[in-house]
């Protein structure tokens, strides 16, 4: 049994921001008291301004609301490491979150116990990132935070949607999961009017609106949201076609490219073909440049004219 009044009182709100909501029974075993004391110590909560809210039920439960203002946060060392990386390489994916995600992070790293600055200092300074293109499309934070919320509520959404033609069609759809890929975000969701999976990028999301009805979760085919969306983003429709066959074979290819897996096929024991078709010349150069070995091209004129010029202008400058 936990004993210590202020300790317990911090490890029930860290369990309490950890999920959803807990039953009293959880908790009560959670921490070693029992449920009497569970329902004393969330008084206790809310007396110092924390929303616990009750839930109604066969056995009742315990959530952590919003409230007007958000309560301290409980992180253990790997959470407090992983949220301080995050938050410093956040700035570059995500439209106008640059000051704020440095206000965020001197917060945090002003807490941090020495041990946890060291670590992630260490870590920041071994860290590089390439940055090859950052005119691109970019995600607006808020609906990125709000359809996670969908995601974790179980919540169904309303939304207009413009797909890659320009035409805008409104959407309602029960949101999965969220899936990062080449500096882009997906929504996977199962889309009502459709009956079926469907993948949005986020960029392209507006007027996003909850509704809340709650829906029941369904399994991914595959059980592997990543895997799923990567494999209907190769299989996408893409303006340019550009084809390689690499004279490696595909395992070394797969280490080294930022092509995506599912656009890799072996083509014999020491060669393979790379896909990497797309919509933007300028990534389609970046894939075929990361491929780090002699290849064949089979492209449309347009990508070809595109590396002739960048060649061009790259071996001017080489002198």
């Amino acid at each position: 049994m936990t004993t210590d009044l202020p300790a317990r009182m911090l490890r029930l709100l860290s369990l309490l921001q950890t999920r959803r909501e807990w039953s009293g029974a959880e908790l009560a075993e959670r921490l070693g008291v029992t449920g009497r004391t569970v329902r004393r110590d969330i008084e206790r909560l809310r007396d110092l301004g924390y929303p616990v809210e009750g839930t109604t039920g066969h056995a009742g439960g315990y959530r952590l609301a919003s409230g007007a203002a958000m309560p301290p946060l409980i992180l253990d060392d790997d959470e407090a490491t992983a949220t301080a990386v995050a938050l410093r390489t956040a700035a570059g994916h995500l439209t106008g979150m640059e000051e704020t995600t440095l206000r965020a992070l001197a917060k945090l790293e002003q807490v941090l116990p020495a041990r946890l600055r060291t670590q992630v200092a260490a870590l920041q300074q071994a860290t590089a990132t390439i940055e090859w293109e950052r005119r691109g499309p970019r995600t607006d934070p808020a609906t990125l935070t709000a359809l996670a919320a969908a995601c974790r509520d179980r919540e169904t959404v309303t939304f207009a949607y413009t797909n890659r033609g320009g035409h805008s069609a409104d959407r309602r759809a029960d949101p999965h999961h969220l899936v990062a890929s080449g500096g882009l975000w997906y929504l996977l969701a199962h889309d009502h009017a459709r009956d079926d999976w469907r993948i949005y990028r986020l960029d392209r999301v507006t007027d996003l609106a909850p509704t809340r009805h709650r829906f029941t979760p369904r399994l991914v085919p595959g059980h592997d949201p990543a895997a799923y969306v990567a494999a209907k983003i190769a299989a996408a429709p893409v303006r340019y076609r550009a084809i390689a066959t690499v004279r490696e074979p595909a395992d070394a290819v797969r280490r080294r490219t930022w092509a995506l897996a599912t656009r890799i096929r072996p083509a014999g024991p020491d060669a393979c073909t790379v896909d990497c078709s797309g919509d933007h010349l300028p990534g389609i150069a970046q894939l075929l440049a990361g491929l780090g070995a002699d290849y064949t091209l089979d492209a449309d004129e347009a990508v070809r004219r595109h590396l002739r010029t960048a060649a061009r202008r790259a071996l001017d400058a080489a002198g």
